[in-house]
């Protein structure tokens, strides 16, 4: 609630001459005043969230990259705060040329990150950690520039009518506050949805520099001398030209970019409610190739090692005529599999309809998998995993495969926890056994074995294995800003069944492409040599990964 004007107690004089010369009444003025507070505290919200969804969609480790750019932010605000004390004489001015300057660095700062990181992200050497420090460059100006906004409104506010200080700074950080609940719900539920990350941030910037200009040069004009209107007009003007001709160009930008980042043979590239699916290849006799947020999940050359190695151990363990796949919704585990004798029915739990939605109907995908959607035996199911599993019935499921992200992944590390592995413990039926997917063994053996400490603590005894596959060029990891050189060369699978024996590591004679029992014996006792004791459990409330 805005507080009525109070009269200033004694002390020392303004710092200004008298009232501002207003073209509205000083109740207007100072309304207009706080609404500016709001639109800024809105915009300013959504270049802190464009930067932590860039840190979280294109380089990796959402947790560790969205404190570093907040952190930095809110560092940054405190020390431009501090320095816009020297603004104070000239508030006006100072705020105008602060807000054309933080609608041009914070409206393109998506654009050159993404520029940067599609076409300098694989020089490695000295520039192995470019992204990342550009990132920080643009959290530190952009968080100065942040800071310096609130004292100079707080000036202006003060030079429409002397209020108590306690009074006018409660005013400001309610409207501050309010236009970032604003901006926090506008970017992921309007801007991100409707108009993607490149164009949200020039159209806020677009928004932003005009909130500024209009309330300078239109409330506190009388305040400037005619070149600093005619300068801030020009700049101002120039800025909003190059903000549109950007988003005008976004479109084009955006796929040469992707063709930077995945080649050029890109055939699908949508922003789903989940996540960033592109399909590469399948057509021409390309291999097709499958990207989550950026994440190789399905190499053209090897989906078939890998989705043999994850599903025919488990179903050549014991009884396998309930199938439960969670994740999996490119097709590739259910259709493996279907392959084997006995199997009456697949359930497949995934939380992105859009990428099932292409398993269905993308020629290159179906291709790939077989059309299996189109077998009456596979059901699925759109939901995240860990809360189906609270609701699924007990002992329904002979085998569930466990066909998720990476671990390393902040977003899927409560699907490798041990209240995750609780409750699908208890949906195994006697006999059951589940696989899971737990990343490369051999670059990061730290995060396998927590996999395999954490499965052991939910009452599962385990058991090992891995298999090789082909330097992709590309991270599948949780780290999209690693080299091709720094790419995982395997995928490591823990096969468990509930108890204190470890299921045996089996497969059933058929027409396996890939996958030998002699190979699998030999990538088992491999992944067994990396092993590390004493790892502690990984859980929903302290994350080991």
């Amino acid at each position: 609630m805005i507080e009525p004007h109070a009269p200033a107690p004694p002390g020392a004089p303004p710092p200004w001459a008298g009232p501002a010369l207003l073209p509205v009444r000083p109740g207007t003025g100072r309304f207009l005043v706080l609404v500016c507070v709001f639109v800024c505290a809105a915009c300013g919200l959504v270049y802190e969230l464009e930067l932590v969804a860039f840190a979280s969609y294109l380089i990796g480790d959402s947790v560790t990259q969205a404190s570093v750019v907040l952190s930095v932010m809110v560092f940054a605000m405190g020390i431009g705060s501090l320095a816009a004390k020297r603004l104070r004489w000239h508030a006006a001015a100072g705020f105008g040329a602060i807000e054309t300057a933080l609608a041009l660095v914070g409206g393109c700062s998506a654009m050159v990150l993404y520029a940067v990181f599609a076409w300098t992200g694989g020089w490695g050497g000295l520039w192995a950690e470019g992204p990342r420090c550009l990132l920080v460059a643009f959290s530190l100006a952009i968080g100065l520039l942040i800071g310096a906004e609130v004292p100079l409104l707080m000036e202006l506010i003060q030079r429409i009518r002397r209020q108590d200080a306690g009074g006018a700074v409660a005013d400001l950080f309610a409207a501050d506050y309010v236009g970032a609940l604003v901006g926090g719900l506008a970017f992921p539920f309007l801007l991100l949805p409707f108009l993607g990350q490149l164009t949200g941030a020039l159209l806020t910037g677009t928004v932003n520099v005009v909130a500024g200009g209009a309330l300078v040069l239109g409330l506190f004009r009388r305040d400037l001398t005619r070149r600093a209107r005619w300068t801030l007009l020009l700049v101002g003007l120039t800025v909003l030209g190059v903000l549109a001709s950007a988003a005008a160009l976004a479109g084009d930008f955006e796929r040469a970019a992707r063709r930077a980042v995945y080649g050029t043979d890109v055939r699908v590239a949508e922003q789903t409610d989940v996540q960033e699916v592109v399909l590469t290849g399948g057509s021409g006799g390309a291999p097709l190739d499958l990207f989550l947020d950026g994440r190789l999940r399905v190499g053209g050359r090897d989906e078939r090692r890998y989705a043999e190695a994850l599903v025919h151990p488990a179903l050549s363990g014991g009884p396998h005529a309930r199938v439960l796949i969670l994740g999996g919704g490119d097709g590739l585990a259910a259709r493996e599999a279907l392959r084997h004798g006995g199997v009456r029915r697949v359930d497949v739990v995934e939380l992105d309809p859009g990428l099932i939605r292409l398993a269905r109907h993308d020629p290159g995908l179906t291709a790939v998998n077989g059309h299996v959607y189109d077998d009456p035996r596979v059901r699925t199911v759109t939901a995240d995993a860990l809360g189906w599993l609270r609701g699924a019935p007990a002992a329904a499921y002979d085998v569930v495969i466990a066909d998720l992200p990476d671990p390393g992944i902040t977003a899927s590390t409560k699907l490798y926890s041990q209240e995750f592995y609780g409750l699908a413990r208890r949906v195994l039926a006697p006999g059951g056994r589940l696989v899971v997917h737990a990343g490369s063994v051999t670059t990061r053996p730290r995060v396998f074995w927590t996999v395999a400490a954490t499965l052991r603590a939910a009452g599962f005894a385990g058991c090992p294995y891995r298999v090789v596959g082909h330097d992709s060029g590309f991270p599948a990891g949780p780290d999209r800003s690693a080299a091709a050189s720094g790419a995982p060369h395997d995928w490591g699978f823990l096969l468990a069944r509930p108890g204190t024996t470890p299921p045996p590591l089996r497969l059933t004679p058929g027409r396996l492409r890939t996958l030998t029992r002699a190979a699998l014996t030999a990538d088992a006792g491999a992944a067994e040599r990396t092993r590390i004791e004493g790892l502690p459990a990984s859980t929903l409330v302290h994350p080991r990964y």
